[in-house]
This record gives structure tokens, sequence and C-alpha cells, in this order.
């Protein structure tokens, strides 16, 4: 029991190492559009200010330069809402109804995301409740939430987090797992273990989610290489990613297919040709020298040579195979392309590497 806790109590904190850059930005961005909305502007009560940076930041980023834009959008459309019917028919239940439906409303109408609609509602519902009708006319709220924007987008850009951190983070947890799944689906092979396969297929599904996670971090370090000058010199090194991640998203669908290919192959009790697990095993290695050497920051010159040996005995599979073994081999052949392009190779190379089947099949 005290082990189990120690062990999350360690996970929570590495969760809150990770986000300690991010929560810092958007405590400077919060203090600093407040001093530039009172000290600078002149605002007295400059609510909007510090809650327009820390939105635009938050702790899950993605997306900021468009979040800014949606929530200067969001905040006018509440705001605006708010004090031309609050000021007329006053506060109570049915006009906060009528005021956050019509400012949700309108936002939905401009085409808007859901910070803009979400945004448009609270800011109508801070004026019905918190905030008296503004004299302006809601223009010193919509200023504060540009001070707020801009002040995060600086805090951002001042603060960066390097970009390659998440790349790097979640690309070596994608092919780390790419690599442990081809593994179980060998051990399967070997034992002959259908159930194996299964488990070994529905871990390839759940690896969707890791997948996911490191398309957002490309996209998060993409924003911070074009908003941090700092960080300008990281946007080639994130290039080899974003080249890598279409090969490794589709290396991971065709090893879907082959898990399932790998059951029908035992339940069928197919003949099993004797290289097959020694390949498989071998393709995972490939993956493994892949993560490796991208986490280098190196040419992947290992990966290559690898990847082109192990397709050089993908026909040797083919001999005497019954129709599910060569949907297996062909789905190897594919994986195996899928990972040369990962590492650099253009595709019409990678499928150049892959000997002639004997019977006509390509990869």
């Amino acid at each position: 029991m005290a082990n189990r806790v120690l062990a999350e109590l360690r996970r929570r904190l590495r969760r809150l190492q990770r986000t300690a850059l991010p929560i810092g930005q958007a405590g400077v961005a919060a203090g600093g559009a407040w001093l530039i909305a009172t000290e600078l502007v002149g605002h007295p009560h400059p609510f909007f200010a510090p809650s327009a940076a820390v939105t635009c930041l938050g702790v899950a980023m993605g997306q900021r330069l468009r979040r800014v834009v949606e929530l200067v959008v969001g905040v006018s459309v509440g705001v605006g809402i708010g004090d031309l019917l609050i000021s007329r028919i006053g506060s109570g239940t049915w006009q906060i109804v009528l005021v956050v439906v019509l400012a949700m409303a309108a936002a939905v109408l401009l085409d808007g995301g859901a910070v803009i609609a979400l945004q448009s509602g609270t800011s109508a519902v801070l004026v019905a409740t918190l905030l008296p009708p503004s004299t302006t006319g809601g223009y010193d709220r919509m200023v504060d939430a540009l001070i707020g924007g801009a002040t995060g987008l600086a805090a951002m850009a001042l603060l960066p987090a390097n970009p390659l951190t998440l790349a790097h983070r979640h690309a070596d947890t994608v092919l780390r797992e790419l690599g442990a799944v081809l593994r179980a689906i060998g051990d399967a092979v070997t034992a002959r273990d259908a159930v194996a396969a299964a488990a070994a297929l529905t871990r390839a599904r759940a690896s969707q989610r890791a997948l996911d996670e490191f398309k957002a971090a490309l996209v998060t370090g993409t924003e911070v290489a074009t908003i941090a000058p700092i960080r300008w010199r990281r946007r080639g090194e994130l290039d080899r990613y974003k080249l890598a991640l279409g090969a490794v998203d589709l290396a991971i669908r065709n090893t879907r297919v082959l898990a399932r290919r790998a059951m029908s192959v035992l339940r069928d009790e197919e003949d099993v040709p004797q290289g097959l697990p020694l390949v498989l095993n071998g393709l995972a290695d490939c993956a493994d020298a892949l993560r490796r050497e991208l986490a280098r920051q190196v040419d992947p010159v290992l990966t290559r040579a690898l990847l082109r040996d192990l397709a050089a005995r993908t026909d040797e599979l083919l001999a005497g195979a019954g129709f599910s073994v060569r949907v297996v081999v062909a789905q190897l052949r594919s994986i195996i392309v899928d990972l040369l392009v990962a590492s650099g190779v253009s595709r019409a190379d990678a499928i150049g590497a892959l000997p002639a089947l004997p019977e006509a099949e390509g990869a």
C-alpha cells in the first residue's frame, strides 16, 4: 500500500514538473496584464486582462495564436450583449438566461469555436451579476481582453519551453510502444498463442492516444518555435519529427492489421515460417533504433541499414505460405516502408528497398 502511494505521489510530482513552466508563464502573464491595464492604460478594475492572459496560455498548450483571437472576440461579444441588455432590462434569473443564450448564440453565428462561445457566455454572466454595465459600452473590457491576450503571448515568447522536449518525449512513447507491440506479436507467433496475439492487437489500438498526443506536441512545438525568437533555430529539428509523424502513424495502422492477421494465422493453424518471429523482433529493433536516433538528433543511418537488411529477408517467408501468412508478410513489408520513410527516405526509394515477391505481391 505504501509503495503504491509513493508511486502515485512520484507520478503526480513528475506531472507537476512537466507543467511548471506553463503554470509560471500563466502567473507572470496574469500579473503583467494587470499591471499594464491599471498602470499604463488606467483601468481601475481590469478583470478581463489577467483572466484573458491565463485563458490564452492555459496549462494545456496548443493553438494559442488562434486562442487569443477567439478570446478577444468572445469577450467582445459577451460584454457587448451584456452591457446592451442588462443596462435596459436589469439583472435577475430570466435576464441571465436571456443574456447567456443570446451571447453564445451570437458567438456560434460568428462561426466561432468552443472558446468563443464559452467566453461569450462567461463574460455575459459577469456583466449580468458581478460587474455593472460599462458606460463605455464594453470598450474598456475589450481592451483589457486584448491586453491579456497580448501579454500571454509575450510571456510565451520571453519564457518559452524547449519545443523539442515535448516532441522527444511523445515520439519516444509512440515508438517504444510500436516496438513493444511488434515484439508481443512475435512472442505470440512463437508460442502459437492466439490469445496473446489478441492482447497485442488491443495494445496496438490503445496506442492511438499516444499518437494523438505526439501530434499535439508537434503543434505546440511549432507554435513555440514560431513565436519565441530564441527557439527559432529549433524549427529544422522539429521538421524531422514532422516528417516522421505521418509515416509512424501509417506504421501503427499497419501494425494493427498485422496483429489481426497474426490472430487469423494462429486460429486457422496455418504453418508459421520459422523466420517470421525473427523478422517481427527485428522490426521492433528498428523502431527502437529510430527512437534512439531521433532523440540524439542524428541522421538515422543505423535504422535505415537495419530496415534494408530486414527487407531483404521478407521474401524468404513466403515459401509454402498460406493466405493469412502472406497478408502478414505484406504488412511487414508495408511497415518496413513506413519506417524507412520515417527515417528520411523517400517512399519510392523505400519501396525500392523491398525484394520482388515470387507471385507479384507488393508491399
